[in-house]
């Protein structure tokens, strides 16, 4: 890799505004924490965590070009809510002026949101991570989940993806059938996994 950890972290100091920064070495941090947990590649979470966000502060008409410069899909809900393409916009940002072109932090990146079904350990721990890290205040059951993330990874993000739905839906606020997909595929693989 030819940028290193402190290069990135001083390159989003200076991009990010609020408290963006301070979440993002919090999920860095967290992510870091759950690979040593699980065995996972520490530097794949730790680079995910870093750069998860790294193209959120950016309009939401740059992200829809960034995506279509470099052939992202992008949903027709996506288009209609295109904040939701940071982790998309981001992915790309990570490749070219990062260097990154490891498919699993890629991914990592790309799904940190929706999730996805089957995702790598990787994307479920940064997935995790986003949700948790010390920073995040506002989010129900958080004691729990910090302590069950190191616990069951899988049933985390089964927790977390279906307190988002309730929450967006409480809110009326439109919702991704990405991640409703998403929800019930971890739903099915925890379920068959208790049949076993």
């Amino acid at each position: 890799m030819g940028i290193s950890i402190e290069e990135i972290q001083e390159k989003l100091r200076v991009e990010f505004k609020g408290n963006r920064f301070s979440h993002t070495l919090g999920v860095q941090y967290t992510s870091i924490c759950l690979a040593m947990r699980y065995g996972a590649d520490l530097k794949k979470a730790e680079l995910a965590g870093l750069l998860h966000d790294c193209a959120k502060q950016l309009p939401e008409s740059e992200m829809i070009s960034i995506c279509e410069t470099y052939g992202e899909e992008i949903s027709e809900f996506e288009y209609m809510h295109p904040f939701l393409l940071h982790g998309k916009a981001g992915a790309c940002v990570a490749q070219k002026e990062y260097g990154i072109n490891d498919t699993e932090v890629l991914d990592a990146m790309r799904y940190h949101t929706t999730g996805r079904p089957e995702m790598t350990q990787i994307e479920e721990i940064v997935f995790v991570a986003d949700y948790i890290e010390p920073g995040r205040k506002h989010a129900e059951n958080l004691d729990m989940l910090r302590q069950m993330a190191f616990v069951d990874l899988k049933q985390t993000v089964l927790i977390i993806l279906e307190q988002t739905l309730d929450y967006l839906k409480r809110t009326d606020a439109a919702v991704d059938q990405s991640t409703v997909v998403t929800r019930d595929y971890y739903k099915a693989l925890l379920r068959s996994k208790s049949h076993e």
